[in-house]
């Protein structure tokens, strides 16, 4: 009796260690959650995220997978909508995911955080929002360059071409577009440019002719616009027909054929900030270079056109969680985490360095400030001249 008793106490305590370790022990493969925007106002972006990320997933596996395992992506639609991503997260989250890639709408990744922060499952997100990462969130990691971050490195090229005055206009509904331009507003005196006008539209805004006029009246040398859906193809229509007479910069939510394709021909001459991915032709041979063509290569071939802007987050969310992965040679979440705090790779989108104390990751040299020639992002002489190599 004292040997069977023994042998149950041994068996009980084997069953308690193995369900105490890795989430994923087991099973065969390891499941990755993703929550994407594929239906609603922002499915252009998330239907690029989703390419990418099935990409990555099967460049991967094909490569025999993480930890000898498969990787089993398990996809869920936030439907643009914030409490459709909180909803995807908590089902995520009872299917024993060792990770999340979230959601490209920021609205819906600041929705969830909440819920990452309970669960301690790290989320790898692939919208821009700084306040993901300011205050830092121990389990939220920032794949795009965050919006405080472009607006740095739009500042950065104004300053370089003389201008000293410049207008602002941005979508009120969007936490991206608001997080830009207060990063405009707060940077924009180290580089000695005042910000002399700030005009508000909606997500659903279709006409732009009183923004336009305020902003041709305030005197400005350059107008940015921080849009994302919609409003960014009316916006550059009406602009180009406007007679202003003065530059006009988008950024990454841009940087893409979505956006380009619609606009058309009025798209010409527009300047448009965007990961290094999207001019990747620009740079000369070397390891960054080969980080784009892992991903610019196959993607062009399966879809027939190059990698947008978000096929490079989506891409990149997936390697830095494999990085991880990896390099924590475990499927626990925490240990995935803690490989994160001391993650530096070479990725489509430059090379991120997070830290403790830097979970976005990506500093604002991996920004090229573009110009639309020919139906194409070319990038401009200044870039070419600071991008990494």
């Amino acid at each position: 009796m004292k040997l069977l008793m023994s042998s149950l106490a041994a068996l009980l305590l084997l069953t308690s260690a193995c369900s105490s370790g890795d989430k994923s022990s087991d099973s065969e493969t390891l499941k990755v959650g993703a929550i994407l925007s594929l239906t609603g106002n922002y499915a252009p972006l998330g239907s690029e995220d989703k390419k990418a990320v099935e990409l990555a997933v099967q460049q991967i596996n094909s490569a025999g997978g993480l930890l000898g395992r498969q990787i089993e992506l398990l996809t869920r639609d936030d439907k643009s909508q914030p409490e459709q991503s909180v909803l995807s997260f908590n089902e995520l989250k009872g299917s024993d995911v060792i990770a999340v890639i979230g959601s490209p709408f920021s609205n819906s990744a600041l929705a969830t955080i909440p819920q990452v922060d309970r669960a301690k499952i790290p989320y790898v997100s692939l919208t821009p929002a700084d306040e993901q990462v300011n205050p830092i969130h121990p389990d939220v990691f920032v794949v795009p360059a965050t919006s405080a971050t472009y607006a740095d490195r739009i500042l950065q090229y104004y300053q370089a071409q003389g201008y000293t005055k410049i207008a602002v206009a941005h979508d009120s509904r969007s936490s991206y577009a608001n997080a830009g331009t207060n990063g405009m507003k707060s940077k924009a005196s180290q580089y000695g440019i005042t910000l002399v006008a700030d005009e508000e539209f909606q997500t659903t805004t279709t006409e732009f002719s009183a923004v336009l006029n305020h902003v041709k009246a305030s005197g400005a040398q350059a107008l940015t616009v921080w849009s994302t859906g919609a409003p960014a193809v009316a916006f550059a229509k009406q602009y180009a027909t406007a007679g202003l007479g003065l530059p006009l910069m988008f950024t990454g939510a841009q940087a893409s054929t979505l956006w380009l394709k619609p606009t058309g021909t009025a798209a010409e001459g527009v300047f448009v900030a965007s990961s290094i991915a999207v001019v990747g032709d620009a740079l000369p041979a070397g390891p960054q270079k080969s980080a784009i063509e892992e991903l610019s290569k196959p993607f062009t071939t399966q879809y027939g056109y190059p990698p947008p802007q978000f096929a490079g987050d989506g891409y990149t969310g997936v390697k830095l969680l494999a990085a991880a992965v990896t390099k924590a040679n475990s499927a626990d979440p925490e240990k995935i985490r803690a490989a994160f705090e001391d993650l530096t790779l070479v990725t489509p989108n430059g090379t991120y360095k997070y830290t403790a104390k830097d979970h976005a990751g990506l500093s604002a040299d991996h920004i090229s400030i573009n110009v639309v020639k020919g139906g194409q992002f070319v990038a401009t002489d200044w870039a070419k001249s600071k991008l990494p190599t």
